[in-house]
């Protein structure tokens, strides 16, 4: 008897150490939903690219030093982030770690697949140059690697790639591009990661890019994008929801059929910034046509639109732009933003026409370019040799680093607190302190984040010592 309950408290053990990952999202409609309790989902989110893209390089990207992003994930938590953007990533990398730490921190990340290195990215002047086997070796390389980590909110195909240095014929090559990845994740991914767009805020082609990106092509389904981004930066400093324009975005994207959200914002034309437009984006006005948004960036770079200034591995400076950006995000209704709607869901795609183009400067036509061999192969078989991730456990909880606020007052005690939901912000945030964390859960039946053990590896929560009897009460 002794030898089975021991047998039962062995077991019981081993799962209050067991880390639970975040759900995966999946797209509803205009909306991005938890997978398992169909709750909505809203971006808060930055946009994360430390040393800029100078400071990307085959040996290093922004998710392969996992002290750089334990560091940057505990701040993020205490700032309110659920989401972070990453631009420019190397396959060759491995990114568990880093991966890991995000996804243990409650923060989903969407993905660019391209980045500024030779082969690999798609020449906008020239597409058809570019889309070859070579090219898609980053782009199915950065999907093989991140296709485990159910924290992978999305994959962007292309970022301001139609513009106005882009060939007539770049939207047909961004579109083929969507359709391989979505072929490629049907058939080499256990789920399906959404794939989208992110355009600049080009107000002449904007609504032609999305009719473009979200109708329904009857022979080719699978191109048809997941979500739409959006890099605007309209609202600068104390603008209004008429005077930054944002009335006519909202006009424009409410009758949107997939999740559209901005990609990038943040003006620093004013500084500093004082993020009001955060109150607009959320607002009741904009929350049926838009999922919300990532500001942009995470760290001070030369074009200054940081949040946190890096002065040395062991030293950042929270700038005041983040206590300003703070301060706006702790005034939201978290639950009415995350609340639901069913009209959302139950949108449906126009057919692709050349009617829905109203521009004659944009291409109006779905001829997409035929899969080159080699790339044809890719998605049947796999990439080969490709290596793909997997989550790691999480152990550290204090960062090392040394924190100060914009006035040089040291912050103390911030630490990396281990969740199984969304992180959100706090009003009770402050020096030391996280987001709590609501929202989108792993589990349909709890939305409470696990502890941290003091050795670093989360603990199941089963409600005290009681929870724990009468979970080994059900187990004998």
């Amino acid at each position: 008897m002794f030898a089975s309950y021991a047998r039962l408290f062995t077991t019981v053990c081993a799962l209050t150490s067991t880390a639970a990952a975040l759900t995966p999202l999946e797209v509803s409609g205009k909306d991005f939903v938890n997978s398992e309790t169909k709750d909505r989902f809203q971006i808060i989110g930055v946009d994360y690219q430390p040393g800029g893209s100078s400071g990307f390089t085959s040996k290093l990207d922004p998710l392969s030093d996992p002290d750089v992003c334990l560091r940057d994930a505990a701040l993020m938590q205490r700032l309110g982030i659920n989401t972070i953007r990453v631009y420019n990533l190397e396959p060759s990398l491995n990114h568990d770690e880093c991966a890991s730490i995000f996804d243990a921190a409650g923060i989903y990340m969407i993905l660019d697949v391209s980045n500024p290195l030779q082969g690999g990215y798609l020449d906008r002047s020239a597409p058809w140059t570019t889309y070859s086997a070579i090219y898609y070796k980053q782009v199915f390389g950065v999907v093989e690697g991140f296709k485990n980590y159910d924290n992978v909110l999305g994959f962007f195909a292309g970022n301001e790639v139609i513009n106005e240095d882009a060939t007539y014929q770049a939207p047909r090559y961004i579109r083929a591009v969507i359709r391989d990845m979505k072929d490629y994740i049907a058939k080499n991914s256990k789920r399906a990661i959404p794939v989208g767009y992110s355009a600049a805020d080009i107000r002449d082609i904007l609504l032609d890019t999305v009719h473009y990106f979200e109708c329904d092509l009857k022979n080719s389904t699978s191109s048809r994008a997941d979500f739409f981004g959006l890099n605007s930066y309209s609202w600068c400093g104390d603008a209004s929801y008429k005077s930054a324009g944002y009335d006519e975005l909202t006009e424009d994207f409410t009758n949107a059929t997939i999740p559209v959200f901005f990609s990038e914002y943040g003006c620093n034309d004013v500084k500093p910034r004082i993020f009001t437009e955060v109150q607009a984006i959320y607002g009741e006005e904009m929350t049926q046509a838009f999922s919300g948004g990532l500001v942009y960036e995470w760290t001070q770079e030369k074009n200054e639109y940081g949040l946190v200034e890096i002065e040395s591995s062991d030293k950042v400076t929270l700038l005041v732009d983040y206590d300003n950006f703070q301060k706006q995000l702790n005034k939201l209704d978290i639950e009415r933003i995350m609340s639901s709607n069913a009209t959302q869901a139950n949108v449906k795609a126009e057919e692709c026409r050349a009617s829905s183009i109203k521009r004659k400067s944009f291409y109006n036509s779905w001829d997409l370019p035929e899969v080159p061999s080699k790339v044809a192969d890719f998605i049947k078989n796999g990439l080969p040799d490709a290596p793909s991730g997997k989550f790691v456990s999480v152990s550290a909880t204090t960062i090392p680093q040394k924190v100060y606020d914009h006035t040089g007052k040291e912050i103390k005690d911030i630490k990396f607190e281990v969740k199984t939901t969304a992180n959100t912000p706090s009003a009770t945030s402050g020096s030391g302190s996280s987001g709590t964390s609501t929202g989108t859960s792993s589990s349909s039946t709890s939305s409470e984040s696990n502890a941290a053990s003091p050795n670093g590896i989360p603990s199941l929560a089963l409600g005290g010592m009681g929870g724990f009897f009468m979970l080994l009460a059900h187990l004998l």
